[in-house]
């Protein structure tokens, strides 16, 4: 199906929309995503000081999942009813506080307690952000958005490495240790930033000082449009969204490249230190894999807005980081193993940027809100199961290979997945198809 040609109007509207509202968010999540994995630095020297074993560390770091999947889809629904500049400001100041708090934990229990917290502090941020751009952007125009905004992920890790590496060279100053001064140094900023939430973004088209009347109105009378032809056909529920089929396909999508993708993260640092490369080293090559997934995180994004066959392009990426994992596991202790982790990264962040706009193409309002909260809560639950599998792995037979392939069988029943998808789904998304040509 071809791609329906902009009218000026739409190419200026959306323009200001673009510029106004992604790069802002795109901080937000770029923030998010260092406070969440700097961990992973953290563990180089922390696990030592603090009395971590492999699995412990694991746990307790992947215990982040417990506050936040439980919180997920009651925090999006909340931002649903009071607004996404009340709600996410919210939300960043008080994970930023808790993550700036890690500095002082003491041992396992007080380092899983604040894991929990900043979990629970987090959760809406994502599928709020999401919910937030649907209320801004036209189907046609949400992969690319969403692929955007999702270069803040392997970003965070590409410019969180080295930061978070720098950051564990002041041991010693002032008394304290160097990740407890990564972990003040960016989870503090964190907080500063989220006060400008509330005065930046603007919370609906209505309300946008910054569009003309005329682009106003195009943009409010084409967002309803695609609103009503959905409803048409069925209007959503918070419970009926989350009990639909549909939804919990695209759940189990998300899941197996949820626990592949984080159980990889938290450890890679890990794994690349075992080769005998100094704390440096491993920070600065960790990098390395996230620079190929930012890569593809946009191409993705580009590529589904343009064809219209999202299920495919999942399959193919979600086919990537199976054979990504798989030959990290063999090439494990060679310094190749960056180039399958690369191959993986393409595959767990090429597939957000398609998948993010599916639930769109069924839900509105309310449903729409718990059904992006439900996939992303479950998800990221699965994911707190990745490092669990490494460092179980790592404790028992001395190496990272099993957990590695582990992680490459949560990928496979993703692809697995999404290729029956692409088989059965545009049936039911004929009806969304259609109205995004329009």
């Amino acid at each position: 199906m071809d791609t329906p040609v902009a009218t000026e109007i739409e190419t200026r509207t959306l323009r200001k929309v673009y510029l106004r509202l992604v790069p802002f968010c795109f901080l937000l999540y770029i923030l998010c995503y260092i406070d969440r994995i700097n961990v992973s630095f953290a563990s180089l020297t922390m696990n030592k000081d603090i009395g971590l074993s492999a699995y412990i560390y694991g746990l307790a770091a992947g215990a982040f999942f417990w506050g936040y999947c439980l919180l997920e889809v009651p925090s999006n629904i909340i931002l649903e009813k009071v607004g996404a500049r009340i709600w996410i400001t919210r939300i960043m100041i008080t994970w930023g506080l808790l993550s700036a708090a890690t500095a002082f934990v003491t041992g396992p229990w007080s380092f899983f307690t604040v894991r929990v917290l900043i979990g629970a502090a987090e959760a809406g941020l994502f599928p709020g952000i999401l919910l937030y751009f649907h209320r801004w952007f036209p189907q046609h125009h949400r992969g690319r958005v969403s692929g955007f905004f999702l270069l803040g992920l392997p970003l965070a890790t590409a410019i969180g490495a080295p930061l978070s590496t720098a950051f564990l060279q002041m041991e010693g100053i002032m008394g304290l240790h160097g990740w407890q001064w990564m972990y003040l140094g960016e989870g503090i900023p964190t907080a500063i930033i989220g006060c400008t939430v509330w005065s930046y973004l603007t919370e609906r088209p209505s309300d946008a000082k910054w569009l003309t009347a005329e682009e106003r109105t195009w943009l409010e009378s084409t967002l309803a449009q695609e609103k009503m032809r959905i409803e048409k056909h069925r209007t959503y529920s918070i419970w009926s969204a989350m009990a639909d089929p549909k939804i919990w396909v695209l759940t189990t999508i998300f899941a197996g490249i949820g626990m592949a993708g984080v159980g990889l993260v938290l450890f890679l640092p890990q794994i690349l230190k075992a080769q005998g490369m100094s704390n440096t080293s491993a920070g600065l090559l960790t990098a390395v894999p996230y620079v190929a997934g930012t890569i593809a995180m946009g191409a993705c994004g580009w590529i589904s807005d343009r064809t219209k066959d999202r299920f495919w392009i999942l399959t193919i990426t979600c086919s990537c980081a199976v054979a990504g994992l798989v030959a990290g596991a063999i090439l494990r202790e060679s310094l190749w193993v960056l180039a399958a982790f690369s191959l993986a990264t393409v595959g767990f962040y090429g597939m957000k940027s398609p998948f993010w706009p599916l639930p769109s193409t069924f839900l509105t309002g309310p449903g729409l809100a718990a059904g992006l909260a439900f996939i992303n809560s479950v998800g990221n639950f699965a994911g707190y199961l990745g490092p669990i599998a490494v460092g179980y792995a790592r404790d028992a037979t001395g190496s990272f290979e099993i957990g590695l392939y582990v992680l490459a069988g949560a990928a496979a029943v993703s692809t697995l997945t999404a290729l029956a998808c692409g088989l059965w789904m545009p049936r039911d998304l004929a009806a969304a198809k259609l109205a995004r040509a329009h």
